[in-house]
């Protein structure tokens, strides 16, 4: 198993990283904690040392800490350098190459994989400096745990709490295994709704959760893909080791697709994406009245036939669908099968009050040129291990 760098910086989140390194330890890795003078003012260095039954280090200029330039020593000896919590401070710094600390230096000086679980406030991970910081660390490959809703120690409820130490372990762990069925692959999945603007109030969306979607994106990621998450609106956290990528519209999550489908083997387009949208956006609040209310709606793009066009004249990447229907799927499965130029619809029937839509139980066929595959009422995560087993047959093929 591997040396795990576990950086924990000046949150009230602190306290949870005891148990992450604990975690960490069950899983049969070894931890070493760094930590940042902030993070001494929540938890003590000996809880840490009493865990791990190593040296924590908190000092960069401790005697004797530069015998061997104790950072570049250990930056060529971990696995996996992870943060958590990770606070707007440090984010700053690992994004611009500021290194006045143990943790910043060991940043720029490792190789190793990186992993962040940021905590903060809700306006402070919101500010635009935060969100920019996290798409720079994002674009040099670290990873993130999305930090959690819910009650902040400051009094305010919603997003900002440190992720589950479950969570944090869990994403830790599959960046040290890279093992599975589709290691070296890359898996890009959409999921959720889109939601298409009438005016600055209102939207045309549908019922999706994304749990399809991201039940996909999760099962691919344990079988060693890389996988790129496109997401609609939903509540949902992203999935242990799944780079995630929200959007709101149809035009936006065609661009991301786009953007990534040259680099994937397998795209599954789980997302329920919105046929059609208004016209033009209203400015401001449409304002009620007596008389009916005229809405021109315009047909949003097809990223599925976009993509079977894009793929003419050669087999990948591998291309599947969904096809939402109202009734017996199958038909217009076969019908989307062909028109698409796709290797598989998986068809269900969302007007079923057992399976569907904003359930965590789904009831699927799976449609190719060779056949059908009715698939049982079953959770929504084993409904996914099957497409993946039937999506990798075809990816053997190609």
């Amino acid at each position: 198993m591997a040396l795990v760098a576990l950086g924990v910086t000046g949150g009230i989140g602190a306290y949870k990283a005891v148990e992450i390194a604990r975690g960490l330890q069950k899983r049969g890795h070894d931890v070493v904690a760094i930590m940042s003078h902030g993070a001494l003012k929540f938890v003590g260095e000996v809880t840490f040392e009493a865990i791990t039954k190593r040296r924590v280090i908190t000092d960069q200029y401790a005697p004797g800490a530069n015998a061997d330039i104790e950072h570049i020593s250990l930056a060529t000896d971990i696995g996996l350098l992870l943060v958590a919590p990770a606070t707007a401070n440090v984010i700053g710094k690992f994004a611009h190459g500021i290194a006045d600390d143990f943790l910043t230096s060991l940043y720029l000086a490792t190789r190793a994989p990186v992993l962040m679980a940021p905590a903060m406030n809700t306006n402070m991970l919101e500010h635009d400096a935060v969100s920019r910081n996290l798409a720079t660390l994002t674009a040099r490959g670290v990873r993130f745990v999305d930090p959690g809703q819910g009650y902040l120690a400051c009094g305010w409820v919603g997003k900002g709490r440190l992720a589950e130490p479950d969570d944090v372990v869990e994403a830790a762990h599959h960046m040290l295994q890279p093992s599975g069925s589709l290691l070296g692959r890359m898996v890009l999945v959409t999921a959720g709704p889109t939601y298409e603007d009438i005016d600055a109030v209102r939207y045309i969306g549908n019922r999706s959760s994304g749990k399809m979607g991201y039940a996909i994106a999760a099962e691919a990621a344990r079988r060693g893909a890389r996988v790129v998450l496109v997401s609609g609106p939903s509540s949902l956290p992203a999935p242990p080791g799944v780079e995630l990528i929200r959007v709101r519209g149809a035009h936006n999550m065609h661009a991301e697709v786009m953007r990534h489908a040259a680099e994937a083997h397998m795209i599954i387009m789980a997302a329920a994406v919105a046929d059609y949208r208004p016209a033009a956006r209203a400015s401001g609040k449409i304002e009620k009245s007596d008389a009916p209310l005229e809405l021109a709606l315009v047909r949003t793009p097809d990223i599925l036939a976009d993509l079977g066009r894009a793929r003419t004249g050669r087999s990948s990447p591998l291309l599947i669908g969904f096809a939402a229907e109202v009734g017996d799927p199958v038909a217009r499965a076969r019908v989307k099968l062909r028109l698409k130029q796709v290797d598989m619809i998986v068809a269900n029937d969302v007007s079923r009050p057992d399976a569907g839509f904003d359930l965590d139980i789904n009831a699927v066929t799976l449609v190719t040129r060779d056949g059908e595959e009715a698939l049982p009422v079953a959770a929504k995560t084993a409904v996914a291990a099957v497409i993946l087993d039937r999506t990798e047959r075809l990816l053997a093929a190609v």
